[in-house]
C-alpha cells in the first residue's frame, strides 16, 4: 500500500495557534506588569516630592513660629518727670528727646537693689529692649496726665531673654541654655520668671513695624508694602502690553518670517535667567534714565520686563483655545475681526489669561535677583508711601535676614519665608479657582 506523500499533507493549524496564543498572553502579560512597575514609579515619585516638600515646610513653621510671638516683663515705671527731663506739660519736641531709657533703668534697679556694681548694671539693663523707650513715649504722649505716676506696663524683652522665654528653658540650670547671656542675666530672668512678671504674647510689631537692626523691633511691613506697590506697577505694565501682544499674534499677524523671528524671541525671553533684567534695569533705567534707585517703579518696570514673556505665551495658548466656530459665527452675523476678536472670543479667553497673569505675578513676587540689581537690598525701615520711595521687597527682606547672625532673625526669616509662601500659594489658589469657574469644555 502507497503511503501518503508528507508534502501534500496539511498543516497543523491547531498547534500554531495554540503558540500564538501563549505568546500573545505571555506578552501581554509583560506589558501589564511593566505598566504596573511604571504607575508605581509615579506613586513612589510623588510620595517622595510630598514628603520633601513637607518635611521643608515642617522645618520652617517649626523655626519660623517663635517669630509670630514675642516676650514681655511687667515693669513698674515711675514716669517722673525729673527724670524724664521734660517740663509738667511737655510739648512733641520734648517728649521725642525725653530720657524714657533712664525712667527703665531706674525702674530695673528698684526691682534688683542688691545689684550695686557698674558692669551688674550693664547686664540687668540689657534684659529690656529699646523698643520700650517708644512704647512709653506713646502712652504719655497720647495721656500726659500719665505724668508723675507709676504704672505697671509690658516692656518687650530683648531678643535673647526672649527666646529663652519662647523656649520654656529651664532657667535653674543656665549650663543647658544655649545663649549668648550670662548666668547672671539667666538669674534675673529667672526671678522675674518666678514672680510672674514674664510674658509671651502674639507679635503684632511683626507686622506693624519696618525693618530694624535690633530682631525685636522689626518687621515686614515696609517689604509688605513695597512688593504689593511693585507688583501693582508690573501688572499695570505688563498684562495690557502682554494681552495686546498675544491678540496681535495670534489673530492679525501674517505667516511670515518676522512673525517666526518674534515668537521664537518670545519663547527665549521665557527661558532667560531673572538677574540678567537686573542688569536691564540697572543700565537702562537707572544709569541712562536715572530714575531713583530702590524704587517700586524701576522693580515694577524690571519685574514686567520678565513677565511679559510668561503671559504672552499664556494668553495665546488661552485665545487659540476658542473654537474656530466662535469666529466663524461672529463673521457669519457680520462683525469685523475686531469685533469677532473684543466681543467674542477674548471674553471666552479670558479666564486662561487672567490664570497665567496670575502665575506670572507669583513669580514675580517671589523674584530676588533682579532687584538686588537695581538696589532694592537697602536697608529701608520707613514705610514707602509712593511708587518713588525707597523700597524692599519680601523675599529681599528674607535675604538680608538670613544674613544676620543673631538667632532671633533666622526666627525673622523663616516666619517672612511662611508669610511669602501663604501669598503665593493664595495667588495660585486664586488662579486655579478662577480657571474652574470660567473655564468652558469645548
Amino acid at each position: 500500500m502507497k503511503e501518503p506523500n508528507s508534502a501534500n499533507t496539511p498543516p497543523n493549524n491547531g498547534g500554531v495557534k495554540r503558540d500564538t496564543t501563549a505568546l500573545v498572553k505571555a506578552t501581554l502579560k509583560r506589558r501589564y506588569a511593566a505598566e504596573k512597575r511604571f504607575r508605581w514609579y509615579g506613586i513612589i515619585a510623588i510620595a517622595a516630592s510630598l514628603a520633601f516638600l513637607a518635611v521643608l515646610i515642617t522645618s520652617i513653621f517649626i523655626k519660623g513660629y517663635p517669630a509670630f510671638t514675642h516676650s514681655f516683663v511687667k515693669m513698674n515705671i515711675t514716669l517722673d518727670a525729673d527724670t524724664l527731663g521734660i517740663s509738667e506739660s511737655p510739648t512733641d519736641k520734648e517728649l521725642r528727646a525725653a530720657n524714657f531709657a533712664g525712667v527703665m533703668k531706674k525702674s530695673l534697679r528698684e526691682r534688683f537693689p542688691d545689684v550695686k556694681k557698674r558692669g551688674d548694671k550693664k547686664a540687668l539693663y540689657q534684659l529690656l529692649s529699646n523698643s520700650g523707650e517708644y512704647q512709653l513715649h506713646d502712652l504719655v504722649k497720647a495721656n500726659p496726665a500719665l505724668l508723675g505716676q507709676s504704672i505697671d506696663v509690658w516692656l518687650p524683652a530683648d531678643d535673647e531673654l526672649a527666646a529663652i522665654i519662647k523656649s520654656g528653658s529651664d532657667l535653674s540650670d543656665p549650663s543647658s541654655i544655649v545663649t549668648r547671656m550670662s548666668e547672671q542675666q539667666i538669674g534675673f530672668a529667672k526671678v522675674l520668671s518666678d514672680a510672674g512678671e514674664t510674658e509671651t504674647r502674639f507679635n503684632k510689631a511683626f507686622f506693624t513695624n519696618g525693618d530694624s537692626r535690633e530682631p525685636e523691633q522689626a518687621g515686614i511691613k515696609a517689604a509688605l508694602i513695597g512688593s504689593a506697590l511693585t507688583l501693582l506697577i508690573t501688572f499695570l505694565l505688563s498684562f495690557p502690553i502682554a494681552v495686546a501682544a498675544a491678540i496681535y499674534l495670534e489673530e492679525f499677524a501674517p505667516q511670515n518670517r518676522w512673525t517666526d523671528i518674534v515668537e521664537v524671541n518670545i519663547n527665549n525671553l521665557a527661558a532667560v535667567p531673572s538677574i540678567v533684567f537686573g542688569l536691564l534695569g540697572l543700565a537702562v533705567f537707572i544709569n541712562y534714565l536715572h530714575l531713583p534707585r530702590s524704587a517700586p517703579v524701576v522693580g515694577g518696570i524690571v519685574l514686567s520686563l520678565m513677565t511679559l514673556p510668561t503671559i504672552i505665551i499664556a494668553s495665546r495658548a488661552a485665545l487659540k483655545a476658542v473654537p474656530p466656530s466662535i469666529r466663524e459665527a461672529g463673521r457669519g452675523l457680520g462683525a469685523s475681526d475686531q469685533q469677532v476678536v473684543w466681543h467674542h472670543v477674548l471674553p471666552l479667553a479670558m479666564p486662561g489669561i487672567l490664570t497665567g497673569t496670575i502665575i506670572g505675578l507669583a513669580q514675580a513676587l517671589g523674584e530676588t535677583a533682579p532687584l538686588l540689581m537695581i538696589g532694592m537690598v537697602a536697608f529701608i525701615v520707613d514705610i514707602p508711601q509712593g511708587f518713588t520711595d525707597a523700597a524692599t521687597v519680601l523675599p529681599v527682606q528674607v535675604f538680608l535676614w538670613a544674613d544676620s547672625p543673631e538667632r532671633a532673625f533666622v526666627e525673622k526669616t523663616s516666619a517672612a519665608i511662611l508669610v511669602l509662601l501663604v501669598f503665593l500659594i493664595l495667588m495660585n489658589a486664586v488662579a486655579v479657582l478662577l480657571r474652574k469657574k470660567f473655564e468652558r469644555r469645548w
